[in-house]
C-alpha cells in the first residue's frame, strides 16, 4: 500500500522568491523517491508566484486556522507522516494532528533555527557580541518545545546540529541533518569574459536581506570608484518603498526587484556580493551562486556550515575595507575567479549531492514507520511537552474557534 505524506504549510512554496520554497521542493522530491503520495495543506491564499504543485502530482487542499474542519480533513486523509514547514505551523496544528491521527509520524522542517537568527539579530542591532542569554528567548522556548513534540526535526546546518546537541543537549534520535540538496552539478556556464556587473539577491520579507542591502549601500561607492564601468544590481521579492529609495542609477546602485529566473541572473553577473550581518541556517543565494558558477564575497555568517575542507566559492570577510578590496580583486582577476568557481562546484559535489542523504533519510523514515511506539517512549521529554505546552495552544485555538462561530 502506498504511504501518504501530508505537508502542512504556512504558505504555498515560492521557489522563485525564497530559499524556503526551494527547500520544500527538495524535501518533496525525497519523499516522492520513496514512493509517497503527497498532499499539501495550507490556509494561505495562493499567489501568482506559488509553485504549481499539481505538476508534481501533489494534491493541494485549503485549510482553516482555528477550525474543527481541519481535524476532519486530516482524519479523512489518514497520513502515515505529517510534515510541518516551520515550528509556528506545528504550534497551530500539532495538537489537532495528535488528536485526529495519534499514530502518525510528525516531522518538523525547522528551515533554520529561528531562535538563533533572533539572538544574532538582537546582538547585531545592539552592536555587541552574542551572549548565551540572547538564545533564551520566548522564540527559543517555543521552538525547542516544538522540536521535542515532533518525532523528528530536520536541521539544515551542521552548526545548528552541534548547537542543539552540544549546547542544549537535544537527543540526536529526534534530529536529522538535511541540508540543501542538488542532484547533479552542472559545470558548463558562461565564463569570466562573458559576464559583467555585481549582483545581490534576497527576499525582503527576511530582515537579514534588508540589512545586507544597507551594508552594500555603504560599501558600494569605493568599489564603484575603482571599477567605474561596474554596476551593482539588487534583486529580491517583496521590495518595499525603503528598498526602492536606495536605487541610484547615477551611482550604479540599481534596485531591480523580483528575480523571475535566478539561473538567468546568476549566469549573467560576474560577482555576487553578500555581506550578511546576521542570520541562521544555510544561505540560498550562496548555494545558488555555486550552482551557476558565480563566485562571491560574503561574511562568516554567510558561509556558516557551507564550506568543504575550508574551500569557498570566493572570499570571506567581516572587515569592511577587506570586503571592498576583495570585491575589486575578484571582479578583475580571471585566474582567481576561475579557481573559486571550481571550488564552488567541488563544495556542491562533496557536501550537498542528494545521493549523500537519500538512502539514510529513507531508512530513518522507515525506522519511524516501524518503531514509532518505541521511538516515542525514548523521547519522554516529547511526551511531557505534548501533554503540557499544547494545552494552552489548544484552548486558545478553541476559544478563537468559538469566537469565530459567534461572529
Amino acid at each position: 500500500m502506498q504511504k501518504h505524506l501530508a505537508i502542512i504549510g504556512t504558505v504555498w512554496p515560492e521557489p522563485t522568491s525564497t530559499a524556503a520554497g526551494s527547500r520544500m521542493l527538495q524535501i518533496i522530491d525525497l519523499f516522492q523517491k520513496q514512493n509517497f503520495k503527497i498532499t499539501f495543506l495550507c490556509s494561505a491564499s495562493k499567489t501568482d508566484y506559488s509553485y504549481n504543485l499539481e505538476n508534481l502530482n501533489i494534491e493541494t487542499t485549503s485549510i482553516e486556522l482555528n477550525s474543527e474542519s481541519f481535524n476532519k480533513q486530516i482524519d479523512k486523509l489518514e497520513p502515515d507522516v505529517v510534515l510541518y514547514d516551520r515550528f509556528m505551523t506545528e504550534e497551530q496544528y500539532g495538537w489537532r494532528v495528535a488528536e485526529a491521527c495519534p499514530n502518525t509520524i510528525t516531522i518538523l522542517d525547522t528551515e533554520d533555527l529561528h531562535f538563533l537568527r533572533k539572538a544574532r539579530e538582537i546582538a547585531f542591532k545592539q552592536n555587541r557580541e552574542l551572549t548565551f542569554e540572547d538564545y533564551i528567548s520566548d522564540v527559543f522556548k517555543r521552538e525547542l518545545a516544538s522540536i521535542y513534540r515532533c518525532d523528528l526535526s530536520l536541521i539544515i546546518s551542521e552548526y545548528e546540529m552541534e548547537l542543539l546537541t552540544k549546547t542544549f543537549k537535544v537527543d540526536t534520535a529526534i534530529l536529522y541533518y538535511l541540508p540543501f540538496l542538488i542532484d547533479d552539478v552542472n559545470t558548463i556556464h558562461p565564463n569570466f569574459s562573458e559576464r559583467k556587473h555585481f549582483v545581490s539577491i534576497g527576499n525582503f520579507f527576511h530582515e537579514p536581506n534588508w540589512q545586507t542591502v544597507l551594508q552594500l549601500k555603504k560599501l558600494w561607492k569605493p568599489i564603484k570608484k575603482e571599477l567605474p564601468e561596474a554596476e551593482l544590481h539588487i534583486y529580491g521579492a517583496y521590495t518595499s518603498d525603503k528598498v526602492n529609495q536606495l536605487h541610484n542609477a547615477k551611482e550604479g546602485f540599481i534596485v531591480k526587484g523580483r528575480a523571475n529566473d535566478v539561473s538567468e541572473i546568476f549566469t549573467t553577473y560576474k560577482v555576487l556580493l553578500a555581506p550578511i550581518p546576521f542570520g541562521a541556517g544555510l544561505k540560498g543565494k550562496l548555494f545558488e551562486s555555486m550552482q551557476y558558477g558565480l563566485p562571491n564575497v560574503t561574511s562568516t555568517t554567510g558561509v556558516e556550515a557551507m564550506q568543504f575542507e575550508n574551500l569557498w566559492n570566493g572570499y570571506i570577510t567581516n572587515d569592511e575595507k577587506e570586503f571592498i578590496d576583495k570585491a575589486i580583486l575578484l571582479y578583475a582577476n580571471e585566474n582567481l575567479w576561475n579557481e573559486y568557481q571550481q571550488d564552488g562546484y567541488t563544495i556542491l559535489d562533496k557536501k550537498f549531492k542528494t545521493f549523500l542523504f537519500q538512502n539514510e533519510f529513507s531508512k530513518k523514515v522507515d525506522y519511524l514507520l516501524n518503531n514509532l511506539k518505541k521511538h516515542r517512549q525514548q523521547n519522554f521529554l516529547g511526551q511531557v511537552f505534548q501533554h503540557q505546552s499544547l494545552q494552552s495552544t489548544k484552548f486558545m485555538s478553541k476559544w478563537i474557534e468559538l469566537k469565530n462561530l459567534k461572529n
